[in-house]
């Protein structure tokens, strides 16, 4: 196997750069687009091999590739409806002593406490 060593990396036409570390530590391991209602399926995704449908409101997101622990941070979005209905459900990533670096579990709430699906869940991973 063969190693690059760069200190930067530019377009082809040298417009824009950017350092490595960017590269390395900026840019998002995982992300995934999925429905969330009915039988669950990623519509996009990069780096997740496959959504788990938990009950009402609750997700687990499986990796391709594994992280190295579970200090990562992930930014949530959802859609409830897709008449473009806005809700105020809160999306919230949580743990249990499994999931380190393989996995990570969503629960979408309603303020009121009640557990809902949506109509599309959107997750970004940062590490």
């Amino acid at each position: 196997m063969s190693t690059l060593k760069l200190d930067t990396i530019a377009s082809r036409d040298g417009t824009e750069s950017t350092d490595v570390t960017n590269v390395i530590n900026g840019s998002a391991k995982a992300w995934v687009n999925f429905n969330g209602t009915g039988t669950v399926a990623i519509n996009e995704s990069f780096n997740v091999s496959s959504i788990t449908d938990l009950g009402t409101g609750y997700y687990t997101v499986t990796f391709t590739n594994s992280l190295e622990d579970g200090y990562y941070a992930v930014a949530l979005s959802h859609k409830y409806t897709d008449s473009g209905t806005t809700s105020s459900i809160v999306a919230n990533r949580y743990h249990d002593t499994t999931e380190l670096g393989s996995r990570f579990s969503i629960a979408l709430r309603h303020v009121n406490g009640n557990q809902y699906d949506s109509y599309m869940v959107t997750a970004a991973v940062f590490r």
